[in-house]
């Protein structure tokens, strides 16, 4: 969001304070950076993934007290590598360098890095010469995960080899004060004790205190809420899904009654949304809905690239709700349940070496001019964490673990053109298929399912008849963060009763297939 008649207002970030003590996650563009970041929060320590050219003066504005350094794809010897401002490491933090991270340290302060024919791809035992530091309670003897090319051939001067491996002589360094390089990746699970050795920095080595927890954050959302949104009045995109329901439950501690969610039935929800939205949410908070199905589909019509729907819808919301807000009357602050995720996934501003998968309406699909500035007090938060402070908020676990469901809605879940009669096929399909897991006792193992209406049609045959129907597609996953995911092995028998009941019930489907593929390297969302 570029234009300056707009401006986004956070409960961490630019427009605010840091009041919290912060690790600094420098992406240089591995797969892993925001695995990372998993693991600090699962440490209940507070941390943000920062670009890599980030300086040294702004990251103690931000209040940071250590730093970890990223994998990345590059070599440091590259002539267009991702660099460091070398005055991040000369001491003033606690810095941990992962893979990429470890060289450019070595590299950087004075060491040496070259492709030594020591390639180590996958498992490997971690001989550990020194037990203290971040080693501390460990074995002599660990297996970890390694994934890289390069090596560090000559030390910085002031570093020493704290261990090896059976190809590496140099898999960890430190220069026995804060700063620390290790050649394997910690964060991955393949690592069984990389977690202690995440809290051995954080804990021993930077002295975070452990107490990023729920109560905390809504302690510290709250009070900067008050102070950013000061006396005025907002709105907030109230979808009835987990993200926005905390978002707005938030912002109403803060404001109370100063607070109007907006529920806007964009023709694009699942069977029965908004119905179940108002009479789940209308008796909790000031709740306005809005019909606007017509003035979606019309904006949709013959649109099938799905960044152009995402762009269209993302508009067309912030059109409603600058409506609504005039219609309340002295509202100029829009509240959405935009979360980390979220934020990634659109190549935030914290990312300059990761690629864009795709616009999310709420983040990069928002139009340039819009007179709304806008408060996303969830901005930083994983979907895992959205949850634990919803519970916190007392929000009923029947909204807390409903499936996520995106903002743009059935629009890219119909891949193609949408229109009417495509978005009802497609949700009686959705609506089978979450009826097949809740009788299953399933819906809750899963974190997220759905159905997609294809654009393919194939010839079948019912009774003594040909058809030439279309093709659904079921999905569901499993996943913590919804950063990866992974195919959710479902009982056949499910499947089959899904199956049966979507050629059954619904005349225009005469073929369904299950969706097999992981996060990477698919998207859970087909669009």
């Amino acid at each position: 969001m570029s234009a300056p008649e707009s401006r986004l207002l956070t409960t961490e970030g630019e427009s605010a304070p840091q009041r919290r003590a912060t690790i600094a996650i420098l992406d240089y563009g591995s797969q892993y950076t925001q695995l990372i970041a998993r693991r600090v929060r699962e440490s209940r320590v507070y941390c943000e993934i920062f670009a890599h050219d980030v300086t040294a003066k702004e990251l103690e504005r931000r209040g940071v007290v250590g730093v970890i350094l990223s994998g990345g794809p590059s070599s440091v010897y590259d002539t267009d590598a991702p660099q460091i401002e070398p005055a991040i490491l000369d001491g003033r933090f606690p810095v941990l360098g992962i893979c990429y991270g470890m060289h450019l340290m070595a590299q950087v302060l004075g060491g040496e890095v070259a492709p030594e024919g020591k390639r180590e791809y996958g498992p490997a035992t971690v001989d550990i010469a020194e037990s203290g530091g971040l080693f501390e309670g460990l074995s002599d003897h660990e297996r970890a995960w390694m994934s890289h090319g390069d090596t560090v051939k000559r030390l910085p001067p002031g570093f020493h080899a704290v261990a090896r491996t059976e190809r590496l002589p140099l898999a960890a360094m430190s220069d026995g004060r804060n700063r620390f390089g290790v050649q394997f990746h910690p964060e991955v699970m393949h690592t069984p004790r990389g977690a202690e050795v995440l809290r051995n920095f954080l804990y021993r080595v930077c002295g975070c205190a452990g107490d990023w927890t729920p109560a905390a954050f809504i302690a510290e959302a709250v009070a900067e809420l008050r102070r950013t949104i000061g006396d005025k009045h907002a709105i907030c995109a109230l979808s009835g899904g987990v993200d926005s329901a905390v978002a707005a439950t938030l912002v109403a501690r803060a404001i109370g009654d100063r607070l109007t969610c907006v529920f806007i039935d964009t023709g694009l929800l699942r069977a029965n949304e908004a119905e179940e939205v108002v009479a789940t949410f209308g008796p909790r908070l000031r709740l306005v809905q809005v019909d606007a199905a017509e003035r979606f589909l019309r904006r949709l019509d013959g649109v099938s690239d799905p960044e152009q729907k995402r762009t269209i819808i993302g508009e067309e919301f912030i059109r409603c709700f600058e409506e609504q807000a005039r219609r309340v009357g002295g509202v100029d602050l829009l509240v959405q349940g935009t979360i980390y995720p979220d934020v990634i996934e659109s190549r935030s501003r914290e990312s300059k070496t990761s690629a864009r998968i795709k616009t999310h309406h709420n983040v990069g699909g928002l139009p340039e001019v819009m007179s709304l500035e806008v408060v996303e007090p969830l901005r930083r938060l994983f979907k895992d964490e959205v949850r634990r402070v919803g519970a916190e908020l007392g929000i009923p676990e029947d909204i807390l673990w409903r499936h996520p469901f995106p903002g743009p809605g059935l629009a890219v879940r119909v891949l193609g053109p949408v229109d009417r009669d495509a978005l009802d096929t497609l949700r009686q399909a959705d609506a089978i298929f979450l009826e097949e897991l809740r009788a299953a006792d399933l819906y809750r193992t899963v974190a997220q399912a759905f159905a997609v209406l294809t654009p393919v049609r194939s010839v079948g045959v019912m009774g003594d008849f040909r058809t030439y129907g279309a093709l659904v597609a079921l999905r569901a996953v499993t996943t913590e963060d919804f950063m990866t995911a992974d195919w959710a092995r479902l009982p056949y028998d499910v499947l089959a009763r899904a199956s049966a009941r979507i050629v059954n019930e619904i005349a225009a489907v005469n073929r369904v297939v299950y969706d097999i593929s992981s996060k990477p390297p698919a998207t859970i969302e087909w669009e």
